[in-house]
């Protein structure tokens, strides 16, 4: 990865780093797995004290259905100073998301940090980052093209839509450094999760704890839909011990 070529269009030193640390396949099919996957994430973080958990309604899904599991790949966006018509006139653009799919391995998650009311992702990125094999993108900031991102089936949460581009209101000054989403911290090589419920920002450091929290809480879940479909009665259901403490008890 250190050796891959780089588009040239932004700062070589501005990369924080080329190649991220990515969990297995095993780890992220684990996952996917989950019933229930962000908001079992969601309770998994909460009883190990990780506040990391953003709704549905702040980050919304743009593909209905999708479910997302995959390393972050950052990049930090920052308002330019300069008129747009500027850029546009002379087809200048500081935007350089491209390079963050140009170092994306299949599997990973674009994870941008923008503005609400300015595109930092539109059809030509979602075109790139399918055929780069990506799991999907976030956004702390607008999304636009979305009927290409549903037709390709690229995932995308974002804090809404808005048809102003990005490519001359935003400027790109760091990829895989630390971003600011929705309040979250996210660090190059955080995983990912998400679905209609929301996004869960897991920290690299801690994916293998709440990974088995959240399988032993699904496990639970799926005892206590197997019991209230065999008819036991709601009474029962309610008093029934499902969950077990962290350390077993």
């Amino acid at each position: 990865m250190a050796d891959k070529p780089l588009t040239g269009k932004i700062d070589p030193r501005r990369i924080v780093m080329r190649d991220i640390p990515r969990p297995s396949r095993a780890v992220i099919e684990d996952f996917l797995a989950l019933t229930d996957l962000a908001g079992t994430v969601s309770d998994a973080m909460d009883e190990l004290g990780i506040d990391a958990a953003i709704p549905a309604g702040v980050l919304h899904p743009m593909l209905p259905g999708a479910r997302m599991v995959g390393p972050a790949v950052t990049v930090r966006n920052i308002r330019q100073s300069v008129p747009p018509t500027l850029g546009a006139m002379e087809r200048k653009s500081k935007q350089a998301d491209l390079e963050a799919h140009n170092l994306a391995e299949p599997g990973d998650v674009i994870v941008i940090e923008g503005a609400v009311d300015v595109s930092s992702l539109g059809g030509n990125s979602c075109t790139l980052g399918h055929r780069q094999g990506e799991a999907g993108a976030i956004i702390d900031g607008a999304t636009r093209d979305v009927e290409t991102a549903r037709r390709l089936g690229y995932p995308v949460w974002a804090r809404g839509v808005s048809l102003v581009t990005g490519k001359w209101r935003m400027e790109t000054v760091a990829i895989n450094g630390p971003v600011q989403i929705a309040g979250v911290p996210v660090d190059a090589g955080d995983l990912v999760v998400a679905d209609d419920n929301g996004v869960c920002i897991v920290p690299r450091a801690r994916v293998a704890e709440v990974l088995a929290r959240a399988q032993a809480l699904s496990a639970a879940e799926d005892e206590r839909a197997r019991d209230v479909a065999a008819g036991m009665s709601i009474p029962d259901v309610a008093n029934k011990a499902y969950f077990k403490k962290i350390g077993g008890k």
